[in-house]
């Protein structure tokens, strides 16, 4: 195994209070200071996890300067008061951002038991698959 240091423990509890606020944000109806208090501690913990200077070289890339771009620009519209919109234009960047993930997490997906089952039914099987190819071809 690999050792875990105090920074990436209090990074882990940091990002996990801020998956929550950000969960109780949007139950809350798109509670504006709920979501901007998640993503303060969202980002604060990933910059405990894996470094500040990991952080910034992942989110200045030259490649994935869009998908940054856009999820700074959706967390500065959350803190000027526009939650629903800012959280769209985040969503947006998130998904720019990680776009090379998701083949991977789809596959893990297909191999725990009742959601590879799910993931195996005829139209999510199709569009997952046509999600996957489109990553793949990118």
């Amino acid at each position: 195994m690999f050792e875990i240091t105090d920074n990436q423990k209090i990074g882990v509890g940091l990002t996990g209070f801020g998956v929550f606020f950000l969960f109780l944000g949007i139950l809350m109806f798109f509670d504006k200071g709920l979501l901007a208090i998640g993503n303060i501690l969202f980002l604060s913990g990933l910059g405990f996890i894996i470094g500040l200077e990991r952080t910034f070289r992942f989110f200045f890339q030259k490649h994935k300067l869009k998908g940054s771009t856009f999820f700074f620009g959706g967390i500065l519209v959350v803190l000027f008061g526009w939650p629903l919109i800012g959280m769209i234009v985040e969503l947006y960047g998130f998904f720019l951002l990680f776009r090379g993930f998701f083949p991977v997490i789809i596959n893990f997906i297909r191999r725990i038991p009742v959601l590879g089952l799910v993931f195996s039914l005829p139209g999510i099987s199709q569009l997952v698959g046509n999600f996957e190819e489109s990553r793949i071809q990118v």
